[in-house]
């Protein structure tokens, strides 16, 4: 008898890959590159063009202290507003996304849904111009409550504005600009939280707030940490809304948010400045640009590094 033995020199051959399957790779990482490109040419542009002002004479740079003395009391405006908008509109998103995904019925829950979305197709000049000709006004009898009651603690010192044109107004505004933001990002976390979980903690006795408590805000998190960092990346951007709102003085730093002296925000420096601007002043508004633009991508890139740090579980762990 003669046995036959399979033949150990055949190889296998890898999968052929369709060409669609090659195109749509192709095209994919293709787009990834440009993405990457297009950041590198951007940061390259604002280095080029804002190198002069950091090596001009001090006295040529306008204020006359410098290109860092006169980025940083912008650097701050922008910081301060964007983390008022951030305190104020973070705990209302969160309270919206979790009534719409645990409270309200379906059809009420959807149209709501909609409507909040519906905040961010509002265009920035329109929010300046409620925030200036609705807004300010009627803030102005209650920041002179503000001085009179609470002048003791340095955010209200007072003298209250008249105008309502203060840092406060400036930040109700960006908050509900940046509150579709974080409350869109919340209300997906919410949304993925297993069923299994709440349902454990309900059958366990908890009560609807508890369950939310000990099931769905852990679950979330880390999501709304991200939400809310991309919101305040937004909010550190923002231009017109705040150049139209913001009654600002220029080189100042102060944390009294109902004085009409505020100091002012990188991004609606430019835009006010940037038109009669020549010379050595583009190229100091181009390094505050280049400020602005660090901050937000290191904004942005913490917001996503938390975003992918949720860990990713199942209902049954």
């Amino acid at each position: 008898m003669t046995s036959t033995t399979p033949s150990t020199g055949s190889t296998s051959r890898a999968p052929v890959r369709r060409l669609g399957d090659r195109l749509f790779a192709g095209t994919s990482r293709g787009a990834g590159i440009l993405i990457v490109l297009i950041l590198a040419g951007v940061a390259g542009f604002l280095i080029v063009q804002a190198a002069p002002a950091f090596t001009a004479p001090r006295a040529d740079v306008p204020g006359g202290h410098g290109v860092v003395a006169y980025i940083a009391p912008l650097l701050f405006g922008t910081a301060l507003a964007a983390v008022l908008a951030l305190l104020i509109a973070t705990p209302l998103a969160v309270g919206v996304a979790l009534f719409i995904t645990q409270f309200a019925p379906r059809r009420l829950a959807q149209g709501l849904g909609y409507l909040v979305d519906l905040l961010a197709a509002i265009p920035s000049i329109v929010y300046g111009f409620w925030g200036i000709a609705w807004l300010a006004p009627r803030l102005t009898p209650f920041y002179a409550w503000l001085a009179d009651h609470l002048g003791f603690i340095p955010l209200f010192a007072g003298p209250a504005s008249v105008t309502g044109k203060t840092m406060f107004t400036v930040g109700l505004v960006l908050g509900v600009m940046i509150l579709p933001i974080v409350s869109a990002i919340s209300r997906e976390v919410f949304l993925q939280v297993p069923s299994l979980h709440r349902e454990a903690a309900l059958a366990l006795g908890a009560t609807r707030w508890e369950m939310i408590r000990m099931a769905v805000l852990p679950y979330g998190r880390s999501g709304i940490i991200g939400g809310a960092m991309l919101g305040l990346g937004r909010a550190l951007g923002e231009t017109l809304a705040v150049a139209i709102v913001l009654s600002a003085s220029g080189g100042i730093v102060t944390f009294n948010l109902i004085s009409p002296d505020n100091p002012s925000t990188i991004a609606s420096n430019i835009a006010l400045q940037f038109p009669e601007s020549t010379g050595i002043g583009v190229n100091t508004l181009v390094a505050s640009g280049l400020a602005l633009f660090v901050l937000t991508l290191a904004v942005n890139v913490l917001a996503r590094a938390i975003v992918n740090r949720r860990s990713q579980f199942s209902g049954a762990n």
